[in-house]
């Protein structure tokens, strides 16, 4: 194999490739990515058993062929270079020659027979939206994804289709992300649970928001497929908690706030709260809400801004992170939070709500 291509578009491929790749695990052939060089085009994949990721780009080619090269080294490498064209050269199979300018390194590599290749996704159901969408919508909710590798079945998004609204729901138990778009006609009626890691993934597809995507779902698996880019995953099979149990069906209390002032506020307690697990302590009146965040090393913080509330009399602790996280999401000036106890779960969600999102907190003990 031998190859000419432009380091920037070169670096694209390979890091978003790379994000498939699993650096942790002792299947050697896993820890690389496939780079296979045919006609005139460049196909980079990444895999860690369960999702694969390929990137496409044009190049010159002076000798077709495949070759596996350690991803982590390959991104850093090609990451570190400054623009121009990379190289890469096989002779002997065993080992891969890149060169830039001046640069030359010589890295080892694995035969790519080994390397799985991506199995089909079939067209059991699909959906079709802008990119756009997709990418507000996972980000309205994949904050609230847990990472506790025992709890597969909720390390994933909940991604459901019933002919009018899309709904995207993800949960760490300590807090729940819901976000709705109303579409009608873009699709078949599907729920599954994609990883977040594939998530991720098809939100950095290096494409403008307003081009469409079709996320095609068959087979226990998720795909999607463009000009230069496909990917697929396997689903999560564990089933999803039911997480409308955990959202209120109704509130006694509400604070009516700027979701600005808010979060600075919140942002400057908890540069205090960081050494007592971010607690903060939120007290409200009828007009002002005050902000306290206390720390036995640091010492203690106030803040204080006014609002609107109803039978807003009510002291509550939140985790200052989780309320940063569920402003995120929300574009208007305002939010509104809505209550009943002390110990009860509160919801966050737009003053309008035009944005058909909101996200459920439990609180803290005020200790």
């Amino acid at each position: 194999m031998k190859i000419t291509c432009p380091r920037k578009e070169f670096f694209e491929a390979v890091s978003a490739a790379g994000q498939a790749a699993n650096a942790r695990t002792s299947v050697n052939i896993l820890q690389t990515l496939k780079i296979e060089a045919s006609g005139s085009t460049i196909r980079v994949v990444g895999c860690d058993g369960e999702m694969w990721v390929e990137r496409r780009l044009s190049s010159v080619i002076e000798e077709e062929g495949a070759i596996c090269v350690p991803a982590k080294l390959l991104v850093d490498i090609v990451n570190s270079l400054p623009d121009g064209d990379v190289h890469l050269t096989t002779s002997d199979g065993t080992n891969v020659l890149l060169t830039h300018g001046a640069s030359e390194y010589r890295l080892h590599s694995l035969d790519p027979i080994d390397f799985p290749d991506a199995p089909d996704f079939g067209g059991e159901s699909n959906l079709a939206l802008s990119l756009g969408d997709f990418r507000d919508a996972v980000d309205s909710v994949i904050f609230a994804v847990s990472t506790d590798p025992h709890r597969q079945n909720i390390t994933g998004v909940q991604l459901s289709y019933d002919g009018e609204i899309l709904r995207l729901v993800a949960t760490d138990t300590h807090r729940l992300a819901v976000r709705e778009i109303a579409k009608s006609g873009i699709g078949s009626s599907i729920t599954a649970v994609v990883p977040a890691k594939a998530l991720r993934a098809i939100q950095a597809l290096p494409f403008s928001d307003e081009v469409g995507i079709e996320l095609n779902f068959g087979n226990g698996r998720v795909g999607v497929a463009t000009d230069t880019a496909k990917i697929v995953t396997q689903l999560l099979t564990d089933k999803y908690p039911n997480w409308e149990r955990v959202v209120p069906a109704e509130s006694t209390r509400s604070w009516s706030l700027e979701r600005d002032q808010l979060g600075s506020k919140v942002r400057r307690a908890m540069i205090v709260a960081k050494d007592s697990a971010s607690r903060l302590r939120f007290k409200g009146n009828e007009e002002t809400l005050l902000i306290a965040a206390r720390s036995e090393e640091k010492g203690d913080a106030k803040e204080e801004l006014n609002m609107i509330s109803t039978n807003g009399d009510l002291e509550i602790a939140f985790n200052g992170k989780y309320v940063l996280d569920a402003l995120e999401p929300i574009t208007g000036p305002g939010i509104k939070v809505e209550m009943t106890e002390s110990m009860r779960p509160a919801v966050f969600r737009s003053a309008d709500e035009e944005k058909h999102y909101f996200c459920v907190i439990m609180p803290m003990s005020l200790m």
